[in-house]
């Protein structure tokens, strides 16, 4: 959860054609898939691939609608937001949010709470589909993502079949931990 203060400000309104003072508000957001859910189903676009590409001002203000979860914010609350408001909104929608880490075997690699997508788009009703797949409850729908997307990936490698190992992959194996042996204690082979 992350709290932003949006400061009292004095604004202009061209439709009325006048000033407006916009009082001092608190927003207290949940970057989830519940708020990814309420955007798309008002964009129609999936809000994840929007994201990676480049967002809108209009797209993003919205998606912060959507992150809201106090009641009796002012809509023109959100247009007082500053660049050090979106920079705090920004990192933490991308914080991980987790201990965990995986490592990808076939190169060795650390990744880093990666949520799965294999060629596919990411929607809400993917990620929803996922979720009663491994009977992840309901309510981490309301979890930071990325810590949802970590528990996807967990169940999805607990459930994953084991990979056989090749045997020059066994031998090689064998012979690194057959020389660290030795080296340890001294031997030759």
């Amino acid at each position: 959860m992350l709290q932003i203060t949006i400061p009292e400000r004095e604004y202009f309104d061209d439709e009325k054609q006048e000033f407006k003072t916009q009082k001092e508000q608190t927003l207290v957001l949940e970057h989830s898939l519940l708020s990814i859910s309420k955007w798309e189903m008002k964009w129609q676009k999936p809000f994840l691939e929007k994201l990676s590409k480049g967002i809108t001002n209009e797209e993003f203000i919205d998606y912060v609608r959507c992150m809201t979860i106090n009641t009796n914010v002012k809509p023109d609350a959100y247009y007082g937001m500053t660049q050090d408001d979106v920079n705090k909104i920004t990192k933490y929608i991308d914080d991980k949010m987790t201990a965990t880490w995986f490592t990808d075997h076939s190169n060795g690699k650390t990744k880093v709470n990666k949520g799965r997508s294999k060629g596919q788009v990411v929607t809400s009703e993917l990620i929803y589909s996922w979720m009663i797949a491994y009977e992840v409850p309901f309510e981490c729908q309301k979890w930071h993502l990325n810590r949802l997307l970590t528990l996807i990936h967990v169940l999805e490698n607990q459930n994953a079949p084991t990979k056989k190992m090749k045997k020059k992959d066994i031998y090689a194996q064998n012979r690194a931990l057959n020389e660290a042996r030795r080296k340890k204690l001294g031997t030759k082979g």
